[in-house]
């Protein structure tokens, strides 16, 4: 799989840091040139040094923007034109949410999650999907969730995100159908990364996948033309049949029963 990506340039989203710079980091690995997109232009430098030194080949390019502003995919698209970078692989990798009680949760928070899952990914796909769909190649990656597939108490409005996402990627996979553009959705379970960050909440690294195999798994799936990626560890898709099998407001009691062991239900900002 490794000699898949040569030759194509990559746009990956939230490429700062966690899932994100996994990916470009084995994009970069198999060939590919990576456009990296994220708030945090230091880092991001950082990041194309480091594949610079690491990989050679071609140069990482840095485009800074936000895709929870409501002007930001714009803005980048604009970018992106005025740079005449063209995208065969669109990589919507960036994500936020939030955790703890729906109603004791600031709500800015959650907008702005809203706006960076759904928002700034819609926005992006659409423009960049209809100049792959023009030139009748490349594909589109979309990161959704095992929290896509049961409502999640405690994490209500982030699994709600990851749902729509779940939903749109299956709906434009089959509309995309025959362009020579493929769209495939990945739904990864728990990750060791800074999700939790700022907050009382913790994943336990034993059972959760590292980044690096996370973004190995899929772009494995994405060379081998499958529709959707369960990347990680077997029981991230074992998981999601029970949820698909068992009636709603049972899953969602089951969801909640989990997250209270996990004191999710507690969940208290920390460190500001």
């Amino acid at each position: 799989m490794k000699e898949d990506y040569r030759g194509v340039t990559a746009l990956v989203t939230g490429a700062s840091k966690g899932l994100g710079r996994a990916y470009a980091l084995e994009l970069a690995r198999r060939g590919a040139r990576v456009i990296l997109l994220a708030r945090s232009e230091g880092d991001l430098r950082k990041l194309a040094a480091e594949l610079r030194e690491q990989h050679g080949g071609p140069e990482a390019e840095v485009i800074t923007g936000d895709l929870a502003d409501p002007d930001g995919p714009e803005r980048i698209l604009r970018e992106l034109h005025d740079r005449g970078l063209t995208v065969d692989l669109l990589l919507n990798n960036a994500g936020a949410g939030s955790v703890g009680p729906f109603l004791g949760r600031p709500i800015e928070p959650q907008l702005r999650s809203v706006g960076l899952n759904v928002s700034g990914l819609l926005a992006l796909t659409h423009a960049i999907g209809a100049e792959l769909v023009a030139r009748g190649s490349g594909g589109i990656i979309n990161v959704s969730s095992t929290a896509a597939f049961q409502p999640m108490p405690y994490q209500a409005s982030y699994a709600g995100t990851k749902a729509f996402v779940l939903s749109f990627t299956e709906a434009l996979a089959e509309e995309l159908r025959g362009t020579g553009v493929h769209v495939m959705a990945a739904h990864p379970g728990a990750i060791a990364t800074g999700f939790f960050d700022g907050t009382s909440a913790t994943i336990d690294a034993k059972a959760a996948d590292t980044p690096a195999t996370v973004a190995a798994d899929t772009l494995d799936d994405y060379a081998r033309r499958r529709s959707v990626s369960y990347p990680g560890r077997a029981v991230n898709r074992a998981l999601t049949w029970s949820a698909r099998l068992l009636p709603r407001p049972v899953t969602a009691r089951l969801a909640g029963s989990f997250n209270r062991r996990l004191r999710l239900h507690e969940t208290v900002d920390v460190g500001q």
